[in-house]
């Protein structure tokens, strides 16, 4: 045997010490977890939907696991950066992410992306959904979606519809209903809600989506018409208003989730652990009550099924990304 063979042998050797030691160490550290606090990372500003969200479950987390659970906010980037800083952190289940749908669209829309939202993550439970309806200004006299398809076919770019900005769920849904029922409309992306909506209201813009929770409102007050809503079932808050599929256009499933998420090769047990106390947690009818006024939706789910839903959803996202070349950069 030679020198080197025999130093690369014992460099293999140590190596696998090494990591059977760190494999041992995390399975010690999940049998006693949580041992010290946890630092929930919010993607998003403090105020926003989801930022509201993991409070909330942050509260209730801190009184069930006798541990603080920390709100660590790390807006940016359409979510890119909470995103990526949860997914190079130590896979203990000490920092979880508070995740939405967004992160699947704007890691495809921004270059030099560090991580894959699909492997780089573990599951842990769906946390939220959040619909949103198609809705046009009165003045435009669109009463339905059929007419809308009738009248963005007759006038391809004659249409306006707005949204918060590129990339936002609100201007996503409306790529994916143009793909789908191959009409052309004119985007005009916008700094937030606040101006997005006033216009669409005003009549500046014709067309565009918002919480069903919002739109109803002013649906139910004669300032705008509701066309669609972008779930697989009708939602309770607005009960009259038809899905896409039921008028004839289908796959147009948009609406807006929030999930719980651990960097990959967390330990089975933490995963299980955090799934079962934030389930529990987001089947409190208080929690409940809060989501709801927030225009959520509590729903928790199991890893898998969580895990299904992203790898679903993360291609068809892609495919509309690529289709119509948008770009956050």
């Amino acid at each position: 045997m030679t020198l080197f063979s025999l130093m690369g042998r014992r460099q293999a050797a140590r190596t696998a010490v090494v990591l059977c030691a760190a494999l041992t160490g995390y399975a010690a550290m999940a049998q006693n977890f949580p041992a010290r606090s946890i630092r929930l990372v919010v993607a998003q500003a403090p105020g926003s939907s989801a930022d509201a969200l993991a409070r909330s479950v942050a509260t209730k987390m801190t009184e069930s696991f006798k541990s603080a659970v920390v709100v660590d906010n790390k807006p940016g980037a359409s979510g890119n950066i909470g995103a990526d800083a949860v997914a190079k952190s130590t896979p203990d289940g000490y920092t979880v992410l508070m995740g939405a749908n967004t992160m699947l669209m704007a890691s495809q829309m921004y270059k030099n992306v560090s991580f894959d939202p699909v492997k780089d993550f573990s599951s842990v439970t769906m946390a939220a959904y959040g619909s949103l309806m198609l809705v046009a200004n009165p003045k435009t006299g669109i009463k339905s979606l059929p007419e809308l398809i009738t009248l963005a076919k007759a006038r391809p770019g004659g249409i306006s519809f707005g949204s918060p900005g590129v990339g936002t769920p609100h201007h996503m849904a409306m790529e994916l209903f143009k793909l789908e029922s191959n009409t052309f409309m004119l985007h005009v992306p916008y700094r937030g809600s606040a101006g997005y909506t006033q216009d669409l209201l005003s009549g500046e813009l014709n067309v565009g989506f918002l919480p069903v929770h919002i739109a109803q409102g002013f649906v139910k007050s004669g300032r705008l018409t509701a066309l669609a809503l972008g779930s697989p079932k009708r939602h309770p808050v607005a009960p009259e208003v038809p899905t896409f599929e039921e008028v004839g256009v289908k796959k147009i499933d948009v609406d807006l989730w929030y999930a719980f998420f651990v960097p990959s090769k967390t330990p089975a047990n933490v995963v299980t652990r955090l799934n079962t106390e934030i389930a529990a947690i987001l089947r409190q009818n208080e929690v409940k009550e809060i989501l709801g006024k927030a225009g959520m939706d509590a729903s928790a789910s199991s890893p898998a099924d969580l895990t299904a839903i992203v790898v679903k959803d993360y291609p068809r996202w892609g495919n509309v990304i690529s289709t119509k070349k948008i770009s956050a950069e």
